[in-house]
């Protein structure tokens, strides 16, 4: 930064801020898609705050493969990024058939893809561009991170939850379709969120609470299955979550715990952010989606029919 109280930046220092190198930057100038914001005393280029932000643009939309002519079109305003996104996702088709499906070519189609579906923004672009390209390592830290902090300082944790929550947090595939690319972009903005792991992190507590000495390996997992079976059953024989023929199935399914405390614990672990983070989980791993949204809603109403009484 010059020593003048303005704030701008070199071309050098923004190279070095920002990525590119100085021969790019320079180029772009050049051809007027970052042009600079003044010159100093000694005719160096000078750029601003918003010079830094529009260079990440750019930067963004050429690994997408926008021509200059597009990345002009955006930063003028003549086009949005949505706009320009599903024209090149045509062009892309015509490369990857013959190319036996180019994996960098085949992320930057699905994140092209979700780019013009979503209407996204400049910024979500960018957001976008850079979660998808992750290494597999930098991929692999946010999910490691994300499973630590859930569990740390958890010791009374059900053994086989401990097990398999690592495995179960899926990662982007090698060779992923648009739909799991975008699955992996809103799972990794969902997985550093602060308030969705302390959300995490109270339901996996609940989980610990729950367990008494000595309770077997798996026992939540089975909590789990008992309650789909019996309240899977319960909505084929039509009885209704406030109805006293329901007294019997929630016995079955929480025993004699309060049930205002238990709804406090599905309140958390079972909520719209929690069954999307499942379903994400599931289009990751191209397997079928079963949440057991139903069965969960039907638990729900039930436990505030009997903590209402």
């Amino acid at each position: 930064m010059i020593e003048d109280g303005t704030g701008l930046l070199t071309i050098g220092e923004l190279a070095r801020a920002t990525g590119p190198t100085v021969r790019t930057i320079r180029y772009w100038s050049d051809e007027d898609v970052l042009t600079p914001v003044g010159r100093s005393p000694g005719g160096y280029r000078l750029y601003d705050a918003e010079s830094f932000a529009r260079l990440e643009l750019i930067r963004t939309l050429r690994e997408l493969g926008l021509g200059l002519a597009h990345v002009r079109a955006v930063l003028s305003g003549e086009q949005t990024v949505a706009e320009v996104a599903a024209a090149h996702v045509a062009a892309l088709d015509a490369q990857i058939l013959p190319q036996r499906g180019d994996p960098h070519l085949k992320v930057t189609r699905a994140v092209l893809s979700t780019v013009a579906r979503r209407g996204s923004s400049a910024e979500e672009t960018t957001l976008m561009n850079r979660l998808a390209r992750l290494s597999a390592a930098e991929r692999r830290r946010i999910l490691e991170e994300f499973v630590d902090e859930t569990l740390h300082g958890l010791d009374t944790v059900d053994p086989e939850i401990r097990k398999r929550m690592p495995a179960a947090v899926a990662e982007l595939p090698e060779d992923p379709t648009p739909e799991q690319v975008d699955a992996w972009v809103e799972l990794a903005e969902m997985l550093q969120d602060p308030g969705f792991r302390a959300q995490m992190r109270r339901a996996t507590g609940f989980n610990a609470a729950d367990r008494g000495p000595g309770a077997p390996p798996g026992a939540s997992l089975w909590f789990m299955k008992r309650l789909v079976d019996l309240v899977g059953d319960a909505r084929r024989r039509g009885i209704e979550p406030g109805s006293p023929e329901a007294d019997a199935v929630v016995r079955g399914v929480i025993g004699d715990t309060d049930p205002a405390a238990v709804l406090a614990r599905f309140d958390t672990a079972f909520d719209a952010r929690a069954a999307r983070y499942r379903e994400l989980l599931s289009v990751l791993k191209g397997q079928p989606l079963a949440v057991h949204a139903e069965d969960f809603a039907w638990v729900t109403a039930a436990l505030r029919a009997r903590a209402a009484r």
